[in-house]
């Protein structure tokens, strides 16, 4: 059996083999387990998919007003 690292003979996660960060794997996972549900939790699951964080930039070794950012996923 071949390994993704060449002639390396530890085990490798296959998201990792495949070039994907373990968030974009759970992401890829996450939208098609949404995708298969049913309603009405298909659409309880579309509503706690939206995302809210800050983004505080540093200058100086000051933080910076924080920016409220709320993205949601693509149609």
């Amino acid at each position: 059996m071949a390994t993704a690292a060449g002639s390396s003979s530890a085990a490798v996660p296959f998201w990792r083999a495949a070039g994907m960060t373990y968030i974009t794997y759970s992401n890829i996972c996450a939208s098609l387990v949404r995708s298969c549900l049913k309603e009405p939790y298909k659409s309880e699951a579309a509503s706690r998919e939206k995302v809210h964080f800050a983004v505080t930039k540093w200058v100086s070794g000051k933080p910076e007003k924080p920016t409220i950012r709320s993205d949601s996923p693509e149609d």
